[in-house]
């Protein structure tokens, strides 16, 4: 195998080749001199072989692999260095999976805040947190020099621990490289991010570089990838379920309206437990917790003290004021297949009235859920408006034509709405008594990405308007 490999490498400034299809292979001691006159690319083709500059075309690989996969560590490195290692200050805990992520962090923020005394830092979806200090943030797991002058902002202000949420993209894109976790939660796996990964395979495989970097490892043990996420772990591991024989278990389920309850189960003893959140799904986002917390050394009683009084997490679930309305509004992230079918799945067991999903799916992402996405509404919802999310870059018309042949062979009515603001508007407009409107997808986001830009969009504020003006 050669040391450097360069492969038809091409670079272009505004449209303009500067790099024309470049291509040589140097192996260990070889020397290679590149000639030619300024302006030529000499430059330029140095800073595409350290992967400081993105090629139009071909590939540079050291020792076999992408040169940017090195300066990605490299960055990552740099940034640790320079920020003096805030990491190793705090109690590092991470979690990673498709959906549960972000209520999982802020269940077990509290935990360590009530029950340690402890201020936490948070990265996530939503924001991130120093203590009760709010931080915007764009992505689930910011850069690694990001992640790091965060880590640093923490640790100054006093943080013991640090939660953050850890995607797949962060790991494998090693955003946090060279960051070693007390513990590492993994929630569940399903369809998201294939646009990236292409294969459910190589998504598992991404979120289990976690467990190859954590002391504990808290797994949902009902899961069908947690064999394959397991496969080259080296951390201990402690599992959670409902169906298997886990280590922590959830017995005697009772599912509301108001929350969850139910008996937390390990060989040595068993607790009673209620969130005020409902959901099936919620068990699992509690297991989770309980299993991360008693890696923590702190106990379950403790934990269900804590729990009994968390409130809802932002765009999980949330219920949106109608004054004078007797229909209900809520708001959920669910952005796919699987999530949708939990939200719709929750409200089912508690609605008087018709279900009623609105949702959309993005664009410039996995185009393959997309009829699943308008399947899990078929199934699970009386009544479907199909809508825009983030469009992005797509046409809204386009991403929803692959939305409705989830609906063939269905029963299920539904209409399309393409503007998602008229589409919320038309569902509190055609609202019968008792009703459950659940806006799908959004979630905690008070915006839309419409060709690179973000436009203001709080569903929150689109409901009180409509109300506000009498309809």
């Amino acid at each position: 195998m050669m040391q450097i490999d360069v492969q038809d490498l091409v670079f272009s400034y505004g449209g303009a080749d500067v790099l024309q299809g470049v291509s040589f292979c140097a192996d260990k001691g070889e020397r290679i001199a590149v000639l030619g006159p300024n302006g030529v690319g000499k430059s330029t083709l140095f800073r595409c072989l350290l992967g400081f500059l993105e090629p139009k075309r071909g590939s540079v690989k050291i020792a076999g692999r992408d040169v940017r996969d090195y300066s990605r560590r490299a960055l990552a490195v740099i940034g640790a260095n320079w920020f003096g290692h805030p990491a190793e200050e705090m109690t590092m805990i991470a979690v990673t999976g498709t959906c549960g992520k972000t209520t999982t962090t802020y269940l077990l923020k509290a935990i360590l805040e009530q029950v340690r005394g402890a201020k936490v830092g948070l990265i996530g979806t939503n924001q991130n947190m120093i203590g009760q200090e709010v931080i915007p943030t764009d992505r689930t797991t910011p850069e690694s020099f990001e992640v790091q002058r965060l880590f640093r902002e923490m640790a100054d202000a006093g943080c013991a621990y640090a939660v953050m949420e850890t995607s797949s993209h962060a790991l494998c894109l090693d955003r946090v490289y060279g960051v070693h976790y007390a513990v590492g939660i993994f929630t569940n796996l399903t369809q998201d991010h294939l646009d990236f990964h292409v294969t459910m395979e190589n998504y598992c495989d991404a979120k289990a570089i976690l467990f190859r970097n954590c002391g504990v490892g808290v797994v949902n043990g009902d899961d069908p990838w947690t064999p394959r996420l397991l496969k080259d772990a080296t951390c201990q591991v402690r599992t959670y379920g409902v169906k298997s024989e886990a280590d922590l278990r959830a017995e005697n389920v009772v599912l509301s309206a108001n929350g969850i309850a139910f008996d937390a189960v390990t060989k040595t003893e068993r607790v009673p437990i209620r969130v005020n959140i409902p959901g099936g799904f919620m068990v699992y986002n509690t297991l989770d917790v309980l299993g991360a917390a008693l890696a923590l050394g702190i106990s379950l009683k403790d934990s269900a003290a804590v729990l009994a009084k968390v409130p809802h997490v932002q765009g999980r679930v949330e219920v949106v004021p109608t004054p004078g309305k007797d229909y209900t509004i809520l708001i959920d992230y669910a952005h796919t297949p699987d999530s949708m079918v939990n939200v719709l799945q929750t409200v089912k067991e508690f609605a008087k009235g018709r279900t009623v999903a609105v949702f959309g799916c993005g664009g410039d992402r996995d185009k393959t859920k997309r009829p699943r996405m308008g399947k899990a509404a078929a199934d699970w919802s009386d009544f479907a408006i199909v809508t825009t999310d983030n469009p992005r870059t797509e046409e809204p018309a386009a991403i929803i034509r692959d939305i409705l042949p989830g609906f063939d062979g269905s029963n299920t009515p539904y209409e399309v709405v393409e503007d998602r603001v008229e589409a919320i508007h038309w569902a509190m407009d055609h609202a019968r008594k008792d009703d459950v409107i659940v806006l799908c997808g959004k979630g905690h986001e008070t915006y839309q990405e419409v060709n690179h830009e973000k436009h203001h969009m709080d569903e929150r504020e689109i409901v009180a308007e409509h109300l506000n003006s009498g309809r």
